[in-house]
């Protein structure tokens, strides 16, 4: 039986960090859980959690209106700070009537491009003074780390006002050359768009949305790309063209070419990224980019983008990156099997020429 649920949660934190954990979840009838190098390690040395632990420990990670937001909404989002060690973004949900937990570290420092192993052509995206760049790819794929990075060579190298809009805030920025606002949905702000809107009138230079939600906070973040504002977000797409696609069916049909116009004209770049098991242990990044150029932007507006990964392909010249050339790359090199690039490559037959 636990007695003491807030040191009960520090000891679990020290061993994620120990042990180089990626995710810690808490669940009804089984052993806290940690997840290494992709792989679930229930902590049995532990008890098996009962529905009054996870309620327990959940009251211990979220504050009073925090739990009453949750008890109404059935769900949340949130981050917990362990001191000045660890920072965590959380997600607290029921499964048949009791509570589980999901918290995912985020590292304390923001790494750079180059030790995040991402390709250096990122950078030149942070030095666009406007335009839209979307990082994507499934949950869990390093999409706010990368965007992370790229807000901190901002930060460094330029002296801009940068507005973030989070839910939660993950990476904590402290400001250099920049000036950097970080409000979190919830508690600075009602929700996405209000904020963005807000920000319109607030001098800024460039806007990171944690995540594009829904048809309001798409429709003003691509205004503000158009406007004179450089703005960074991510979506839960595969890659370029699906993720064009995405954003155009969002709107009402009617808009739909209005929308494709915008996009043509306002969209930087898009970069689809996976994080690959290596062979000698840990992950490495697989990626794609795509730039828009004028050829781009013209099967935008003229409803063809599924002939984009044909451009990816064969746009190395132009700087972009297609992601079986690197997956292709890490297997010759020896950083991860065949097996693993199959099945990261969505174009197998092609990754198979490559191989």
């Amino acid at each position: 039986m636990i007695q003491d649920y807030r040191k009960y949660i520090e000891e679990l934190i020290l061993t994620v960090i120990r042990e180089g954990a990626s995710d810690l979840h808490f669940a009804v009838g089984r052993s806290p859980t940690i997840r290494v190098a992709r792989v679930l390690v229930p902590l049995v040395k532990f008890p098996v959690l009962t529905p009054d632990d996870t309620r327990a420990v959940l009251q211990e990670l979220l504050d009073e209106a925090g739990m009453k937001r949750f008890l109404s909404a059935k769900e949340s989002d949130f981050s917990f700070s362990f001191g000045s060690e660890a920072r965590f973004r959380g997600n607290a949900f029921f499964q048949r009537g009791t509570i589980g937990i999901a918290l995912r570290l985020v590292p304390q420092k923001v790494k750079t491009v180059h030790e995040l192993g991402l390709p250096p052509v990122l950078e030149l995206f942070t030095k666009r003074k406007q335009g839209f760049f979307l990082c994507v790819g499934p949950v869990g794929q390093g999409k706010s780390t990368t965007l992370a990075a790229m807000v901190e060579m901002i930060n460094r190298d330029r002296a801009e006002n940068i507005v973030t809009i989070e839910d939660p805030i993950e990476y904590v920025f402290q400001a250099d050359r920049s000036m950097i606002s970080q409000r979190e949905v919830h508690f600075d702000t009602d929700d996405f768009n209000i904020a963005l809107r807000s920000c319109l009138r607030e001098d800024v230079n460039v806007i990171l949305i944690g995540e594009m939600r829904g048809l309001e906070t798409i429709s003003a973040a691509v205004t503000a790309a158009e406007t004179g504002h450089l703005v960074l977000s991510t979506l839960h797409t595969n890659n370029a063209s699906q993720t064009i696609d995405r954003i155009i069916d969002s709107f009402p049909a009617g808009q739909q070419d209005q929308i494709r116009v915008q996009l043509a004209g306002s969209l930087a770049g898009i970069f689809s990224q996976r994080l690959v098991p290596r062979i000698a242990g840990g992950l490495v990044p697989a990626y794609e980019l795509l730039i828009n150029n004028n050829a781009v932007a013209n099967l935008i507006r003229e409803r063809r983008t599924h002939e984009i990964p044909m451009i990816i392909e064969t746009g190395s010249e132009l700087g972009m990156i297609d992601m079986n050339r690197v997956l292709a790359g890490l297997v010759k090199s020896g950083e991860i099997s065949a097996d693993s690039a199959y099945m990261h490559s969505q174009n197998p037959k092609s990754l198979e020429r490559l191989l």
